[in-house]
């Protein structure tokens, strides 16, 4: 059970959601528009492929692996408190993402940021089910948050490549203060402080665990194809991975009050929704990776010409996130996954044809299609869940 809060105004509810969707863009665009910006670190800080790939990945890798501990502390300590803490960090990270003088200091930048962000996102949602407690207002709210997120991943790539073609990469960063700025003030003002009355124990041991898994399964993936595969240092992290795993998943179905309440996955609304986000941001995370390169490497073009080259995955998520988010408040959530699951699908198929001679209007076609399938996904994943 959570406290409850004062009756809100509905224009301060609104501002209550802008204030938390903020938040919420700064953190999904941090996701996307590093990507176009990284064949200019490549060039200024001599980076390696791999280096670029943690570049990305251990922003993503922490902040999912905070996320639950990030959570489980606003309810502890204060929401609007940590929400405040989690700006504060995310903005003065991403400053030092602008100042880093080389690739190891950028990487131990972004491992900041990602804690700050990761105090973001969950404590913002536990926000937003408690200011809108009734089941349309708050399937419309969280129908607003999941396009946002839509919205700001493909926003991310073309704000990103403007930035780079009239200022440098570093301004990529410097976006994030100004936001940053300002959901601080929103928050103070507005946002009432909430706490959960009951609190969950903290779980160190299957945090830890969790952490190691995440982390054995991506350092795989990035370092495999340089160490190679059988090399000594990919299996002894392959086998530190799996081992986690098992004793994760052995060590959390044994607590009373557990990391991870694996009871969760019984629910098939629940593990399918899971299942089906996983599934997409993976999808998108190497789309974004691989397409920044391919545009900029292979095909030689500007930072400005790549990210107008994603113009059709923004406009796509412009036009459908909000629309799935209506879908979803008047049909359920089956109808926009169902949409999603399939333009998803056709686009990686298509996507997988690609070659150095592609015509433009082809590389266009397919990623207006990726961004309707990926903005049809959010609203309908996050309220199933929730």
């Amino acid at each position: 059970m959570n406290t409850t809060v004062d009756p809100l105004s509905a224009r301060r509810k609104a501002i209550i959601l802008v204030s938390c969707c903020l938040s919420l863009l700064i953190v999904s665009m941090d996701a996307t528009i590093v990507n176009v910006a990284l064949p200019s670190i490549r060039d200024d800080l001599g980076a390696s492929p791999s280096q670029l790939q943690w570049i990305v990945d251990v922003y993503t890798l922490v902040l999912a692996s905070l996320l639950l501990l990030s959570g489980a502390a606003g309810d502890r300590f204060g929401r609007r408190r940590t929400f405040q803490l989690g700006l504060t960090i995310f903005a003065v990270a991403s400053l030092l993402c602008s100042l880093a003088p080389n690739i190891e200091t950028l990487i131990a930048a972004r491992f900041l940021q990602a804690i700050g962000g990761s105090m973001l996102n969950p404590v913002a949602m536990s926000i937003i089910t408690q200011v809108f407690t009734g089941r349309v207002e708050r399937a419309r709210a969280i129908g607003v948050w999941g396009g946002v997120v839509g919205i700001s991943m493909a926003l991310g790539p073309i704000v990103g490549g403007a930035l780079i073609e009239y200022v440098d990469w570093r301004a990529v960063f410097w976006i994030n203060l100004p936001i940053c700025a300002l959901a601080v003030l929103l928050t103070a003002v507005f946002v009432p402080e909430s706490k959960s009355t009951t609190m969950r124990d903290l779980d160190p041991v299957g945090q830890a665990l969790g952490v190691a898994f995440l982390f054995g399964v991506v350092f795989v993936l990035i370092e495999g194809p340089g160490f190679g595969w059988t090399d000594p240092r990919t299996l002894a992290v392959a086998v530190i991975a799996l081992t986690a795993l098992v004793a994760f998943l052995r060590y959390e179905t044994r607590r009373t009050d557990p990391f991870i309440d694996l009871r969760f996955f019984r629910s098939v609304p629940f593990a399918s929704a899971t299942l089906i986000a996983v599934c997409a941001f993976a999808a998108y995370g190497a789309f974004l990776f691989m397409m920044s390169l391919y545009l900029q490497t292979e095909r030689g073009y500007s930072a400005m010409h790549t990210g107008l080259i994603y113009l059709p995955v923004a406009i796509g998520a412009l036009i459908f996130s909000p629309l799935s988010g209506r879908l979803v408040g008047r049909y359920g959530s089956r109808p926009s996954l169902l949409v999603a699951g399939a333009t998803i699908t056709v686009a990686t198929i298509m996507l997988a044809t690609l070659t150095g001679q592609t015509p433009v209007w082809q590389l266009l076609i397919m990623f207006a299609v990726f961004g309707i399938g990926f903005s049809m996904v959010n609203a309908p994943i996050t309220t199933t869940a929730v």
